[in-house]
């Protein structure tokens, strides 16, 4: 077993749990997961290394549940596009730590904005899926960062919930595959990393059920506002 201090497992369950959560109903819960599993691992570019097994994980349960409501035509447009941003990304990850970390610390909080502009704007018209698309594959290869992103670039989309959901599950699934081989040439994955996912499956799964049986049971202004003020409050902290 990896030599981790308890306060690194809880914080690992934790962001599992939250991913889990943030797959299968509550959509933005997963932002919270970035900053936290950058304190857990001490570093930020290793940090994404440890988290994107944890969200190929949760993606796995997403897709399955939601496998017959997928609009993947309403991706189509932006593909290329999120090629051209995971490439910037890619090339972002030779950035040493005390430029790395801040500049995540500054994606969260985009992605944050994002979020909260996502929520005020209830009549958001359609724009340019290359802006969308750069942005998200730029954000989910420096951080796994694009959740706010998908979700305002869905939104314009006027997709069903269980539409959007599906849609959002299927293309992080892919997208989240196609960046191991960049995780693996940047030596991201190490053994102790891939023991603590492995250990962290059973989270994964109890947020994936937990997210759907909350899904309609809290009042989502209430949910939001509470993963609003814990993401701003630990995302601070990468900028120390």
């Amino acid at each position: 077993m990896p030599n981790l201090a308890p306060w690194q497992w809880i914080l690992g369950a934790l962001c599992a749990f939250m991913i889990g959560v943030a797959k299968t109903g509550m959509p933005g819960v997963g932002i919270l997961a970035i900053p936290l599993m950058v304190l857990t691992a001490g570093d930020t570019k290793h940090s994404a290394g440890w988290l994107l097994p944890i969200l190929c994980t949760a993606d796995l349960f997403a897709v399955f549940y939601w496998r017959r409501h997928a609009a993947a035509n309403k991706l189509f447009a932006m593909a290329p596009w999120v090629v051209v941003g995971m490439a910037g990304g890619a090339a972002a990850l030779y950035l040493p730590e005390y430029i790395l970390r801040p500049l995540v610390g500054t994606i969260v909080l985009i992605m944050l904005v994002l979020y909260l502009y996502r929520r005020m704007k209830s009549d958001l018209r359609p724009a340019h899926s290359g802006l969308y698309g750069m942005a998200a594959g730029f954000a989910t290869t420096v951080a796994n960062a694009a959740g706010p992103v998908m979700n305002l670039y869905l939104l314009t989309k006027e997709l069903p919930k269980e539409e959007f959901i599906a849609t959002g599950a299927w293309f992080f699934f892919v997208i989240n595959l196609a960046k191991i081989p960049i995780y693996t040439w940047h030596g991201l994955f190490s053994r102790t990393s891939l023991i603590f996912d492995a250990v962290l499956v059973p989270a994964v799964l109890l947020g994936a059920l937990t997210g759907r049986w909350l899904l309609g049971r809290i009042p989502t202004n209430v949910f939001e506002a509470m993963v609003i003020v814990l993401t701003a409050a630990s995302t601070i902290l990468l900028f120390r």
